[in-house]
C-alpha cells in the first residue's frame, strides 16, 4: 500500500477552461500548425504529390491515410480555412494538460480517419485537419455537460455562437468537402469527452476513498 500527499487546493483540472500552462500549450498548437504549413510548402515545391497519401476509402493501400491525412491539405486556401479553428480549438482542448490532449487528439484523429475510410466515396482521396478540428470543437461543446461544469458550458456557448454554423459541415453537401470526416470527427470528440468524464469520476472516487482512509490507498 502507498501513502500519498493530499492535492493542493485548486489543482483539480476537471472544471478548468484554459490550459494550466498557457505558454506550453501555445507552443504545442503553434508547432503543430507550423508543421502543417511546412508540409504544404514542401508539397508545393517538390513534385511528390503528397496528397496521394490521404485516406482512400475501402482501399487497403489507402488505410495509412488515416495517419497522414490530417497533416495534408488540398492547397493553401484549404489550409488557411483550417488554421484558425486548429489554433483556437487545439489550444482550448488542452485545459486538462498536454497529456490528456494527446489522448483526446489521438482518439479523434484515428476514429475520424477510419470513419472516412469506411464510408467515404469510392475513388476519392480525403486530406485535411478539419476532421480533427471538428472533433476538438465537439469535445469542447459537450465536456461541460459531462463534467457538470458551468465555466465549461459558458465557453461552449461562446464557441457555439461563433462557430455553430460550421457544424452543418457534418451533413452531406458540397461533393468536394468530406462531410464524413467532419461527422466522424465530431462523434469522436463527443466520445473522447465522455471517456474523459468517466476517467475524472474514477479519479474523484479514488480521491474520496483516499481521504476517508487518511491518504492510504491499498
Amino acid at each position: 500500500m502507498t501513502t500519498l500527499p493530499a492535492k493542493p487546493a485548486g489543482s483539480d483540472p476537471v472544471n478548468r477552461v484554459l490550459p494550466p500552462n498557457p505558454k506550453a500549450a501555445a507552443i504545442v498548437v503553434l508547432g503543430f500548425t507550423a508543421l502543417l504549413y511546412l508540409i504544404e510548402f514542401l508539397d508545393s515545391v517538390i513534385p511528390a504529390d503528397l496528397d496521394k497519401f490521404g485516406v482512400e476509402p475501402r482501399e487497403l493501400s489507402g488505410l495509412d491515410g488515416v495517419l497522414f491525412a490530417p497533416l495534408l491539405h488540398a492547397g493553401w486556401d484549404h489550409l488557411f480555412s483550417n488554421t484558425i479553428p486548429v489554433l483556437v480549438f487545439g489550444f482550448l482542448a488542452m485545459s486538462a494538460g498536454i497529456g490528456q490532449w494527446i489522448a483526446v487528439t489521438g482518439t479523434i484523429w484515428i476514429l475520424s480517419g477510419l470513419g472516412v475510410w469506411l464510408t467515404g466515396a469510392w475513388g476519392t482521396v480525403t486530406v485535411g485537419a478539419s476532421g480533427v478540428a471538428f472533433g476538438w470543437l465537439a469535445f469542447l461543446l459537450v465536456r461541460g455537460m459531462f463534467n457538470r461544469s458551468f465555466k465549461q458550458l459558458l465557453v461552449a456557448a461562446a464557441l457555439f455562437l461563433y462557430w455553430g454554423s460550421t457544424l452543418l459541415g457534418v451533413l452531406p453537401g458540397d461533393p468536394g468537402i468530406s462531410w464524413e470526416g467532419h461527422l466522424f470527427g465530431a462523434v469522436a470528440g463527443i466520445l473522447a469527452a465522455w471517456l474523459v468524464s468517466v476517467a475524472n469520476k474514477a479519479s474523484a472516487t479514488k480521491a474520496r476513498k483516499r481521504a476517508d482512509t487518511g491518504g492510504v490507498v491499498t
